[in-house]
């Protein structure tokens, strides 16, 4: 069973990777301004790494450093040394580490610049090619350790100019440049209009992990952007159709829904056991839904509550990913299930989804912005984000969107902490009568845990309900 599931995964792979080659891909770039030495002054463009955290709204001066030995940095620099090579001294300028690209993963490259010290890096281009960007070209744990621990800006320069540069610093010449990203994203306006192409599935790896942790931790900024007006967020979901000459096969089915025309993998890559393809679909709809309900209310930012809430409460790894649980998340949240039962419609239908259908339009992209092919991807100002996908990093991103003098004290601050229990208990569990709650309020929104009370502890899911824990000897 798993051979035949197998065969079908690579057959939904291989349609996948077409489109995806087909796909109009847009490199988002940053500034470059050569300040020293005179021969080499002027601007060039530069395409930002799909990884580390690019300084949105800002610029950064440096001085460039090609290293002697290990030019392609496939090796980490510091093997049997005490010092960070390249860390900044004090008075003088950041490093800015120049290596040539090749050999290994750009990921481990920059990982190996950061850590010796490099403040950021630049990667000259090894042939004569527009620019493209620095991503991964596979899924495993090694680039994913990289991934999630990079902290420096990087960027991709041309072969031509990588050259220019690396014969002025070995000619001992001082090298400074000035890497910009106040034009990365366009401003037009007061209010920033933002977008993040998201997952239900939670067993796909360290990429959904990453996702569902970023979920958590940017919910009471997003939040807060949005019950002030300030940003407009609007969450899509990836699908793909099911080839017709397979419409009514076994394996189809599983993955599938509305006759074939919206599919999702198999969450497990096993075809014989778990979740099927469809199942997430279903649950990537229902989230659609949960937010053009909440939206009706103009309680947009409800849907932020709702998928935190469900992957706490719903994992696929508990076995509890389905309708039964999602409704008491609903439930508890107080939008109206029967709404959402007539948004979401019946998967069975031999017919468009007008919502689906809408989503899978919107994965073409317009004017500035290239095809969403990859999940998560996030984009600003209709400008697709390039970096860590970390609250911080996320949240720089975004107020570089604004306006100059328009921006929210959001963006003005490190202070972003909101009392998310004000407000209907965060939907927690509480006994109004003895002013007990199972609402605790963190730094990255609300947790529902039942507490401790005069000396009692309670027990229970915290959301609805908690009973007090009776000793055995009592």
């Amino acid at each position: 069973m798993w051979g035949l599931g197998f065969r079908w995964l690579l057959l939904l792979l291989a349609f996948a990777a077409a489109v995806e080659l087909e796909a109009r891909f847009v490199v988002e770039k940053n500034s470059l301004m050569v300040t020293s030495p005179t021969a080499l002054r002027g601007r060039h463009d530069s395409a930002i790494g799909n990884f580390g955290i690019p300084q949105y709204g800002g610029s950064m001066a440096g001085a460039v450093v090609y290293p002697k030995g290990n030019s392609d940095a496939c090796e980490a620099f510091n093997s049997g040394r005490k010092e960070h090579l390249f860390r900044t001294k004090p008075g003088a300028l950041p490093s800015f580490l120049l290596i040539d690209r090749g050999n290994c993963l750009f990921a481990k490259k920059v990982w190996n610049a950061q850590y010796a010290g490099a403040s950021a890096v630049l990667v000259v281009d090894d042939k004569d090619e527009p620019l493209i960007t620095m991503d991964l070209l596979q899924e495993d744990d090694e680039a994913a350790k990289y991934i999630q621990n990079i902290s420096i800006p990087s960027a991709l320069i041309d072969k031509k100019f990588g050259e220019q540069l690396k014969k002025a610093v070995k000619d001992g010449e001082m090298v400074n440049v000035d890497l910009d990203w106040r034009e990365a994203v366009p401003h037009p306006d007061n209010r920033v209009e933002y977008e993040l192409w998201t997952n239900s599935n939670d067993e796909c790896g360290p990429k959904c992990d990453m996702l569902m942790h970023f979920l958590k931790e940017f919910k009471g900024a997003a939040q807060l952007l949005e019950k002030g007006g300030y940003s407009q967020f609007t969450p899509h979901y990836i699908t793909w159709y099911c080839p017709q000459a397979f419409v009514v096969s076994k394996q189809c089915k599983s993955q599938c829904i509305n006759h074939g025309r919206y599919c999702a993998p198999d969450p497990e890559q096993d075809f014989s056991t778990g979740y099927d393809g469809k199942d997430v679909v279903v649950e990537n709809l229902r989230q659609l839904c949960v937010f053009n309900v909440a939206n009706e209310i103009k309680k947009p930012w409800i849907w932020w509550d709702y998928v935190t809430d469900f992957h706490i409460r719903c994992p696929m790894k508990e076995k509890k990913y389905n309708k039964k649980c999602a409704e008491t998340v609903v439930k508890s949240l107080g939008l109206e299930m029967q709404k959402i039962d007539k948004c979401m419609g019946d998967p069975n239908d031999d017919s468009d989804h007008p919502l689906l259908k809408m989503e899978q339009d919107s994965q073409i992209g317009k004017g500035s912005r290239g095809d969403v092919t990859i999940l998560p991807t996030l984009v600003v100002n209709n400008r697709q984000y390039r970096g860590k996908l970390g609250r911080k990093a996320v949240l720089k991103a975004i107020c570089a969107g604004f306006e100059e003098t328009t921006e929210p004290n959001v963006c003005l601050s490190d202070d972003i902490e909101t009392n998310e229990c004000l407000s209907d208990n965060g939907g927690c569990w509480q006994d109004k009568a003895a002013n007990v709650t199972a609402c605790r309020d963190t730094f990255r929104g609300r947790v529902c845990e039942c507490p401790t009370f005069n000396g009692v502890q309670f027990k229970g899911d915290g959301y609805s309900n908690c009973e007090p824990l009776v000793p055995e000897n009592a």
